[in-house]
């Protein structure tokens, strides 16, 4: 059995003490595909240092998160173009728009999705799409950018039903994380109802760690309670999940 974390932060500070055993935990419980998402120029190396140790299982994108996007985002930008064109990478991302905490720079998040919308196309790369608070958003951009170019996965998905198959339709994968063992985020009802074959599985870690260790630090070993919790609700079993959700991690990144 193959799973595949396809976003999560194991270069993040709070893996600082133990990071390699994190990594290792994570080849123990089958996790043996796991996809790096970029969050701005500062933690491009600690990204590549991992990718470099394990290449055959860690593999890296190259974005900025749109909780990064500040006055000075297109200097920002222009150093992660840099790098996106000068190494190898699977995706364009952690990308999209965040109006939870600050809608201060709201046309300048929008201006840098676009723009790394625009170099994925360029690419021929995926996307790997934050949204948190930004759905009508988010959507009229993607509705304003669609073609045959556009495709990835919609990071953390916690929409409704209507939104879900609004981002099957745009070409997106829809990444499932812990939200989906939270009892009350209603997130189960909305999976539960969609086809395996356009679900992806994530940690997101450090952050959200699914049900049993739901508070705590998250790490990509805890990928097989949200896959546990899929199989429950499709009435399958944690290989079928895996299997399927890796086949499409495969066809989105191309290996």
């Amino acid at each position: 059995m193959i799973l595949t974390d396809t976003h999560s932060h194991l270069y993040d500070n709070k893996f600082a003490e133990d990071q390699k055993e994190v990594i290792e935990r994570a080849f123990e419980e089958d996790v043996n595909r796991i996809f790096l998402p970029n969050v701005d120029q500062h933690t491009v190396k600690g990204m590549m240092d991992i990718v470099a140790t394990y290449p055959d299982k860690c593999f890296a994108m190259m974005g900025l998160h749109p909780c990064h996007v500040k006055a000075d985002y297109k200097e920002e930008l222009a150093v992660l173009k840099a790098h996106l064109d000068s190494g190898k990478f699977c995706a364009v991302g952690e990308i999209g728009m965040d109006l939870y905490w600050d809608k201060t720079f709201l046309e300048e998040q929008k201006d840098a999705f676009k723009t790394q919308i625009h170099w994925a196309k360029e690419k021929g790369l995926p996307i790997a799409i934050h949204c948190r608070d930004a759905f009508d958003e988010i959507f009229e951009i993607l509705e304003s950018e669609r073609d045959e170019k556009l495709r990835g996965i919609f990071h953390c998905f916690t929409g409704s039903l209507e939104q879900a198959h609004q981002a099957i339709d745009l070409n997106f994968n829809l990444g499932v994380g812990g939200v989906v063992t939270f009892k009350k985020a209603g997130l189960d009802k909305v999976i539960e109802q969609i086809d395996l074959k356009h679900l992806v599985l994530e940690t997101d870690s450090p952050y959200l760690a699914p049900s049993p260790n739901r508070g705590k630090r998250n790490e990509s070993s805890y990928l097989v309670h949200i896959a546990q919790k899929i199989a429950d609700l499709h009435q399958v079993s944690v290989h079928e999940v895996a299997e399927v959700t890796t086949e499409n991690s495969k066809k989105i990144f191309g290996f």
